[in-house]
């Protein structure tokens, strides 16, 4: 491994052979890629954490491809290296022999640095040295040979050995393929008449009841054993060396989401790296599933359990055959994609090509391979992992699919957020409608199931059922009644710490970290669902049994819960279209639940719960905020080899020193900063601070100032002039949607919105993300059509807000947006009980930065994060152009000055009087107009 106490830059990588680029890279590199992967090169082998920032449009994902990529390959160069002249000894006859300049061949009597006598440190080296032999040596064969016949040959080689050799087959060798499609179609063929006989000997008389027994049995939970009491079954077959392969040091890259792992992928396939790096591209269930049946479920949480409990019956039936058990009743349902020498063929076909997650899906289903977990054996052998970083920043998640961080090199792309996602991931909300409406799924299960369920099934469900009445009764209510129906006497929100919480509610007595594992390994939420999907909804009430009789109370009941459930708490819960009725159903609320019940096994000090009561008991709601998100990113940092954190827009970077950096233990010195400049001429680019507008009125956009008539009325006025001067497209950021409405209505009054429309088609951003594709969609086609001569309107103007649909992801670029204003400044809404909770925290567990308390730190980088995503929007590429107007004095503070991105604030322009600004943009943009 590299060492860690190399220099502040780190080590670069070794110098360029003759007519040998220093890095393989597509095409010449811009000199900023250069320098960034030079500086990626140095944190890798350094050991670094490290603050990686290059602008959209600079080729930022080639460049970390290529940098990390080009360090792997050096790394493992090495460890071969290493590993030879470690194992070098044993051929020569030299065991034992110190080698000139080891440790070992130090005076006895001089001191190591540590303090201890060189003798000591000799040792130790030594020791682990030959442990490092040992671990590298391989049994003698049983011809009586070593290894290849004369040199000890490392057991670690013969695995790297044997799968490059199996891997090379199935990339030259197409009658492998054909071989293995053979043989699937064969199998397929037995399947399907073994089907066939199954159904031929069932038609006996007594099936009917037989298979209505099996279908109430699925519903009953198991017999439930702990951690401590049973070995969770892994799901791989224990027999297989080549599962058992060691991790060797890979790359894991994460990004927000599926789309931008994809592109990250392809830019892997277009760079020199394609063909020799085996890359994985891991994902949810809910994107990588191929089974139909389970895919229709749609609920990410029903898909998991149905999966789970799909494993567990067929490791059941496994179990039963062994044992030589032979029961009547119908076997229960597995799943037929998930096949071990199928998953086999699939995992070595991933590690054969890079496939993005779309090509690995049509090779599941073309393979008749689970991509989920087939992707999850490439795991070890694989050099490059891609996935959501949810997936790597949740541990629970992180183990289930096989991720070992140690010593390995993690990339975290499109982080600017990443202190806000890892805040939410470990935080969880419940509302009132669900609580009940969960308590009275459960009991009715448990009624029902009572005499069929085994002892320690019914005290972990009487304990959730205690819990869930605790939790009502702490917003004010009582779960035998209708929450939407029972009024809140004392409406408001309370911040509570966790432990208060539990005293208060008084369930401080009950083991939350037990009942939380009880539910993860019982699969209680979806036999739950399975139940109520039975006997819960008016399809199932046409069945006349005396049971169903009896439940007809709970179908109307849980139906009204339901609907309170979803239409008062706006809870995230995804519809599911069922095969038979195609009627929309509901996940069990109790999934929800058990977020709330894992957040609340964090440290006391690390969160708060929020207790808001509005209305009526259904509409209040349970909410646990993580307070301190580096507590689940410290294990990341300790275990890694190196971290990088990377995005178009890292400024201002103090959050993550501070907040997630400083208080995850992370040694000051241990992180490097890397910022590298635009690809586009300084001459392509005017960003202005206009501190006032056209009559002289100053421009401060205060919560108190900004609905005054004269500014908005000044606003306008600054549209207008713009509007007269930009071509193409104009993008204007407000603060919020209240103030874009409320300024909207003002100049419709005043008849300024039908001046602006002379010059520009206005737009706005739909507060409904179905339909910000079409708004986008109309604006685009309105451009096109005026840059044609004879046109009076010289384009559009689109009104947008920060922090919504059209501040992250989109691309304004060229004709799309030439010019991009933000009016005011975004501050966050100070009276938020969250944020002034965790501005309080802040203020008690951080240092003062520069005289400043850290709660005013964060409301500024808040502001200035929303600020620098949104005017990025417009320049994507090195040809693209445009200007950028801030409206407000305050930009010109050096505090927030200093935050603007370093290669737009190098060419930000203060200008006190619009009129010198109106004339730098008129020269600017006639400029480029003239140019083209």
């Amino acid at each position: 491994m590299g060492s860690r106490e190399a220099g502040a830059d780190g080590p670069g990588p070794p110098g360029p052979g003759p007519g040998e680029p220093r890095f393989p890279f597509p095409y010449t590199p811009y000199v900023i890629q250069e320098q960034f992967m030079a500086a990626l090169y140095g944190a890798l082998e350094a050991g670094r954490v490290g603050i990686f920032e290059s602008p959209t449009g600079t080729g930022k994902s080639l460049s970390l491809i290529c940098g990390a990529l080009t360090w792997l390959r050096d790394f493992e160069q090495k460890k071969r290296e290493e590993e030879a002249r470690l194992l070098a000894p044993e051929e020569s006859g030299q065991e034992g022999k110190e080698r000139p300049g080891s440790a070992a061949a130090a005076q006895p009597e001089s001191q190591g640095t540590a303090g201890e006598p060189d003798w000591v440190t000799a040792f130790v080296q030594k020791k682990e040295e030959r442990d490092l032999v040992d671990k590298l040596k391989v049994e003698e064969c049983s011809d009586g040979t070593r290894g290849n016949g004369s040199v000890w040959q490392g057991e670690e080689q013969i695995r790297r050995k044997k799968r490059e050799d199996r891997l090379e087959k199935i990339r030259n060798n197409v009658q492998l393929k054909y071989a293995a499609k053979r043989k699937r179609s064969e199998e397929d063929e037995t399947k399907r008449l073994l089907q066939l006989s199954k159904e031929v000997l069932s038609e006996g008389a007594g099936d009917a009841l037989e298979q209505l027994d099996h279908n109430e049995e699925e519903l009953i939970l198991a017999e439930y054993e702990s951690d401590e009491e049973k070995k969770v079954v892994s799901g791989l077959e224990e027999d297989d060396d080549d599962l058992e392969e060691e991790h060797v040091t890979k790359i894991y890259y994460c990004s927000r989401t599926h789309s931008q792992l994809s592109q990250f992928v392809r830019e892997v396939q277009k760079s020199p790296f394609s063909k020799d790096t085996r890359l994985v591209s891991l994902g949810s269930r809910q994107n990588l599933c191929v089974n139909e049946d389970v895919r229709r479920l749609g609920a990410l949480q029903l898909i998991n359990d149905r999966c789970m409990e799909m494993q567990k019956n067929k490791h059941e039936k496994k179990s039963d055959e062994e044992n030589g058990e032979k029961k009547r009743r119908v076997s229960r349902t597995v799943c037929p994609f998930y096949s071990y020498e199928q998953m086999q063929f699939l995992r070595d076909e991933v590690l054969v090509e890079v496939k993005d997650i779309e090509q690995l899906v049509a090779l599941g289903r073309k393979t008749k391979a689970c991509p989920y977990y087939g992707s999850r054996y490439a795991v070890s052998a694989a050099q490059l992992v891609v996935l959501p970083y949810q997936m790597l920043l949740h541990e629970p998640t992180r183990n289930a699919a096989g991720i070992k961080l140690k010593d390995q090199v993690v990339i975290i792309d499109e982080a600017h957020n990443l202190v806000d996602t890892i805040t939410c991931i470990h935080s969880a909300e419940v509302s009132g409608s669900q609580l009940c409406c969960a308590h009275s799924q459960l009991l009715q299960y448990m009624e029902r199931y009572r005499k069929r369920l085994k002892a320690k099934n019914l005290m972990y469900i009487k304990q959730i059922l205690y819990l869930l009445e605790r939790f009502v009764a702490m917003l004010g209510g009582n779960v035998n009644q209708n929450p939407s129906c029972q009024a809140v006497s004392q409406t408001g929100t309370v911040l509570k710490s966790i432990n208060d919480f539990l005293f208060q509610s008084h369930i401080d007595n009950i083991n939350l970290f037990k009942v939380q594992r009880y539910c993860e390994k019982s699969l209680i939420s979806r036999k739950l669902f399975g139940f109520v999907e039975r006997y819960g909804s008016p399809a199932s009430a046409v069945k006349s049994s005396k049971e169903n009789q009896k439940l007809s109370g709970l179908q109307n009941f849980l139906l009204t819960l339901q609907q309170g459930a979803d239409t008062e708490a706006g809870t995230p819960q995804s519809p599911v279209v069922e095969a038979e009725h195609e009627q929309v159903r509901t996940a069990s609320p109790l999934m929800q639940i058990e977020g709330f019940l894992s957040a609340l096994t964090n440290a006391n000090q690390d969160g708060r719960v929020i207790i808001n009561r509005q209305g009526t008991v259904g509409q209040s709601s349970l909410k646990f905020l993580l307070l301190n998100p580096a507590v689940h990113f410290a294990k990341v940092v300790e275990e890694c080899r190196a971290v990088i954190i990377a995005g178009g827009t890292m400024q201002p970077v103090a959050d993550f020193r501070e907040q997630l950096l400083a208080c995850a233990g992370v040694d000051p010195a241990r992180v490097v900063e890397f910022s590298c400049g635009h690809v586009i001429p300084p001459e392509n680019i005017l960003p202005i601070i206009l501190c006032s507008g056209p009559s002289n009125q100053q421009l401060e956009f205060t919560y108190l100032t900004r609905s005054m008539p004269q500014m908005m009325d000044e606003t306008g006025r600054i549209l207008c002039n713009l509007c007269n001067v930009v071509p193409g497209g104009v993008v204007c950021f407000f603060p919020s949607y209240e103030y874009e409405k409320q300024i909207y209505a003002h100049w419709e009054k005043t008849g300024l919105l039908t001046r602006l429309a002379v010059k520009k088609k206005i737009f706005q951003e739909p507060k409904k993300a179905n339909q910000v594709e079409q708004v986008l969609v109309e604006y685009a086609k309105c451009i096109k059509r005026c840059s044609q001569a004879g046109e009076q309107m010289t384009g559009a103007l689109l009104l947008s807000v920060v922090g919504g649909k059209m501040s992250e992801g989109i691309n304004f670029s060229d004709d799309l947006g030439r010019c991009v204003i933000m009016v005011g400044m975004p501050y966050p809404n100070i009276k938020s009980p969250e944020l002034q909770e965790k501005m309080a925290w802040l203020d008690k567990t951080m240092p003062r930065a520069a005289g400043q308390p850290p709660s005013r730190v964060l409301i500024e980088n808040l502001c200035m994060k929303a600020v620098n995503q949104s005017i990025g929007r417009a320049i994507r590429h090195q040809k693209d152009f445009a200007s950028i107007l801030l409206l407000d004095h305050r930009y010109a503070r050096p505090a927030i000055f200093n935050k603007l991105p370093q290669w737009i604030r190098d060419r930000t322009q203060v200008k006190p009087a619009f009129g010198a600004a109106f004339a730098e943009l008129r020269k600017f943009h006639r400029g480029k107009l003239n140019a083209s």
